[in-house]
């Protein structure tokens, strides 16, 4: 059997979105050895994503012309994290290959994913995330004339609502679920951070309605209409396409299956724990951007910077960015408080809404279900293809279910990746 390159280097940064990249660039003067990897074409990540749909802002090819004048940081685009098959090692493979690399210093800059809850027709063909129907835009999805409805909760509907005008479409409504007094409140403490209100008067939209949620999406093989509840009355809005985004989760998965403690249960979305230094409860391990909880791209590079910098042991260097960290950890608590869920955002699926979609479990058959894991045993939910990723954040949000530990492999990977590993004697199976 061939044997599975080693590779080595100082700091292994994983994520590059703009944690990552700020990591490695506030790392790179030290003279380490730096290598970056990610799972996207570019670096960017979910807020900065490339494609032929749209064209990046100013503040991400700063950011990648940074990276580029760096000759000690190796960017490794397209490549996924399989498996922790030792300690200061981790198992990648990319579309040609699988490798192990050993680290000196790790910093996990994972991001977040939507937050996807279920409700009659969450399912048709023309139903996505907000997010994701902004990602899918910039692949080059063609949306032109196409009557559009966004809703849940949070500024990335107005954000998404942005994208597919740009392209052509007709949102014909954005249902925001917080109260009209909750998003004033944000609108007014906006003021604090003048870049962010600047942004916002350039977001805002006339088909904006606050106090609404949805109720069904209706269709024949594909979304032909959307039932909304706006304060005490149902509305019904034809369109050809629904995006629902009700926040973001942490990608905490690799956290913790490097042993990485988690933040406390408050009723929300766990996070990775980190110091004044981004440091994690593993020694040598670092975390920073929307794994340690969301709160936008600033709060993001400033976290990265001190990641970086503290990993490399330039602490006094890292601490010019500690105020500009605080300022923006005090708008991400802002937009938390603005915008949490409301209690009838559980009402949504029925008794027969799919929750896993991958093994068809409607919400009847998990009622009676103890926990996660009785309904995985009992129920298959979250045995298909997303392993819970999708399935298992509904169940924390609507039962309360503590999602399971993450076991190897993290993301489906070839055959050759595991073999390679079990070459050298590793069983990912024993992690």
């Amino acid at each position: 059997m061939t044997a599975m390159a080693l590779e080595h280097c100082d700091l292994l940064i994983v994520g590059a979105g703009p944690a990552g990249m700020a990591a490695a660039v506030a790392a790179a003067p030290s003279g380490a050895s730096i290598v970056v990897i990610d799972d996207n074409p570019a670096p960017g990540g979910q807020i900065w994503r490339d494609g032929p749909g749209t064209t990046l802002p100013p503040a991400a090819r700063k950011w990648r012309e940074a990276l580029e004048r760096h000759a000690n940081i190796r960017v490794c685009s397209g490549t996924r994290v399989v498996a922790v098959p030792a300690p200061n090692e981790l198992l990648l493979e990319d579309a040609v290959r699988g490798w192990r690399v050993q680290w000196k210093k790790l910093v996990l800059c994972t991001g977040a994913r939507e937050l996807l809850l279920p409700f009659p027709g969450w399912t048709l063909p023309g139903v996505t995330g907000a997010g994701g129907l902004q990602a899918l835009i910039k692949a080059g999805l063609p949306v032109e004339g196409e009557r559009i409805v966004i809703a849940g909760s949070g500024p990335l509907l107005l954000a998404a609502a942005a994208t597919a005008r740009a392209a052509g479409a007709k949102i014909v409504r954005i249902a925001e679920q917080a109260s009209f007094a909750a998003v004033a409140g944000f609108a007014v403490n906006l003021l604090r951070w003048p870049g962010k209100a600047a942004q916002a008067a350039t977001l805002g939209n006339a088909r904006y309605r606050t106090s609404s949620r949805i109720v069904s999406v209706e269709g024949n093989g594909q979304v032909e209409s959307v039932q909304l509840r706006q304060g005490e009355r149902d509305v019904r809005i034809e369109c050809e396409r629904v995006a629902c985004g009700f926040g973001l989760t942490p990608n905490t998965q690799l956290g913790q299956m490097l042993g990485c403690a988690l933040t406390p249960e408050d009723g929300g979305a766990r996070a990775l724990a980190v110091d004044a230094w981004q440091r994690t409860s593993v020694p040598g391990v670092y975390a920073a951007g929307e794994c340690t909880g969301f709160g936008g791209s600033e709060r993001a590079l400033a976290q990265g910077s001190i990641a970086g910098l503290a990993a490399v042991s330039s602490e006094r260097d890292a601490k010019p960015h500690v105020a500009d960290r605080a300022r923006w950890n005090a708008f991400a608590a802002q937009l938390h408080r603005s915008f949490a869920l409301a209690p009838d955002i559980r009402q949504m699926p029925q008794p027969d809404t799919l929750v896993c979609r991958c093994e068809d479990v409607p919400l009847s058959a998990l009622a009676g279900c103890m926990g996660w894991t009785d309904a995985k045993l009992h129920r298959r939910c979250g045995m298909g293809a997303c392993q819970g990723r999708v399935c298992g954040d509904a169940a924390q949000f609507l039962f309360g279910w503590t999602p399971p530990a993450p076991r190897p492999p993290l993301f489906p990977a070839r055959i050759a990746t595991l073999a390679g590993l079990a070459a050298h004697g590793n069983d990912v199976d024993r992690q």
